[in-house]
């Protein structure tokens, strides 16, 4: 008797065709329909009870909405932190977009010498302008910062990096006080185990002398790298040794200096009104590093790259490893931050992220004074706040600026459900919860944004009614 209640409940499972039917449109390729909807009618299957049509149709687009909202697509970043990672970094300038739209839809000459007509070299404009921008002998790019370190670390630690006849030297000395994590939950220290090396940490966390290093390089000893602390600082009973310092015992000891330097800092951020300094590949190599590496969509304001500049020798030997070809980059990073390069050779400006933090609060009260007034009768309390933005990314971590933000107490739902309304809204709406308040900070929201954010907001507020 339970075996036929348990057949007969099967039978009342609805084809795919039928619940295909009521789903209506979607934008969505068929197959990945048709895919879920199958997978959500299997898990039914096992179930000891089937739900009614309408239930399992409704099950089935709670499914598709969170299948969308995986989907890369743009969001509106009001959360002051301008470099964000989550959201995709650097904003590309239009030139750099422009530059995707021709490369991405036609061919290129990306390995072809239209002087010879025969096959040419990969990224040879990018890398010579990227030189001159660093003030460096050469430079190359890969696919991301850690992929640069990863390339250089295995060069070094490999014999036939110094010769045939020369001994493998597989440790890598770092100081404990800069073996940081980055995103991701990637810490320095696998990275550099990755690459195959050994890491070799000395001093001690809030404090590393020269001695320390000069202690530990020995036979083994490949290279010295120094990390720019670029997501924390410490602060108090701290000390470490000068760039300069360390070049100076890496040309004794016969060893090259690499320094990670992260953020991409390109000019002195200090011109961004922050007192906070972040070092330039061209200072770092001026005090005496064989090689740096960084990234290209952090203030350098380009697409996710792993800039390296320094020493000619090294630079091409590093492109001559089997490694390089695997961790280089397509014609699409190329063509976008060949434009990035170009707008820091001029220095015209136009890089979206640097453009944010330069926003005067007198422009920001304004737009926050009009977005105000466009929602005066709407059902909740709205008003204009005070924030306090974050470059992000990594970088500049002791500085902040202010801003101005927009502030919204809703009347008839939390504050947590208030915020995922807005994420659900088209273009998603991204925000943050302070002081009871739900707050879109407007220095990282473009101008052209404050439409679709009023929109979002009407939506957001009509739905708490």
């Amino acid at each position: 008797m339970h075996d036929q209640v348990k057949a007969r409940s099967r039978r009342e499972i609805p084809a795919v065709g039928k619940v295909l039917d009521a789903l209506g449109h979607y934008d969505f390729p068929r197959p990945v329909i048709i895919d879920l909807v199958r997978r959500e009618l299997a898990t039914i299957r096992a179930k000891s009870e089937i739900p009614e049509f309408e239930s399992i149709v409704d099950s089935v687009r709670r499914s598709l909405a969170n299948l969308h909202a995986t989907r890369l697509q743009p969001v509106i970043n009001g959360t002051g932190i301008v470099i964000h990672t989550n959201l995709g970094r650097a904003p590309l300038a239009p030139e750099a977009i422009h530059a995707l739209k021709q490369i991405g839809s036609a061919y290129s000459n990306l390995e072809y010498d239209l002087v010879t007509g025969e096959r040419g070299r990969r990224g040879a404009y990018i890398e010579n302008a990227l030189a001159l921008l660093c003030e460096a002998e050469s430079a190359t790019v890969v696919n991301n910062c850690a992929a640069a370190l990863i390339l250089i670390v295995h060069y070094f630690t490999r014999a036939d990096g110094r010769g045939e006849d020369a001994p493998t030297r597989s440790e890598v000395v770092i100081s404990r006080g800069e073996m940081v994590q980055i995103g991701g939950g990637f810490r320095i220290g696998e990275i550099i185990e990755a690459a195959g090396a050994k890491v070799r940490d000395v001093g001690a966390t809030n404090k590393t002398t020269l001695n320390d290093y000069a202690k530990a390089v020995g036979q083994n000893t490949a290279l010295i790298l120094k990390v720019h602390r670029s997501n924390f600082f410490m602060s108090g009973f701290v000390e470490s040794p000068s760039s300069t310092a360390l070049a100076g015992l890496a040309r004794k000891k016969r060893i090259p200096l690499i320094e990670d330097l992260g953020s991409g800092a390109i000019f002195p951020t200090e011109r961004l009104g922050l007192a906070e300094h972040e070092p330039t590949p061209a200072e770092a190599l001026k005090d005496g590093a064989s090689l740096v590496c960084f990234s290209g969509d952090k203030l350098f304001g380009g697409p996710q790259a792993g800039i390296i500049a320094g020493k000619k020798r090294f630079v091409a030997a590093l492109k001559r490893e089997p490694l390089f070809r695997a961790l280089r980059c397509d014609k699409l990073v190329f063509a976008a931050l060949q434009a990035t390069v170009d707008l820091h050779l001029d220095q015209s400006g136009g890089i979206p992220a640097i453009a944010l933090l330069q926003v005067s609060e007198d422009e920001l009260r304004a737009r926050a004074a009009a977005i105000v007034d466009r929602l005066e009768r709407v059902p909740v309390r709205i008003a204009i706040g005070c924030g306090a933005v974050k470059v992000g990314g990594g970088t500049l971590p002791k500085s902040t600026m202010s801003s101005v933000t927009i502030d919204i107490v809703p009347q008839n739902c939390s504050l947590a459900d208030f915020a995922a309304r807005l994420r659900a809204s088209n273009p998603p709406v991204i925000g943050y919860i302070a002081n009871a308040r739900f707050k879109l900070d407007l220095r990282t929201i473009f101008p052209h944004q404050d439409e679709p954010v009023v929109a979002a907001l009407r939506a957001a507020c009509a739905n708490t009614i």
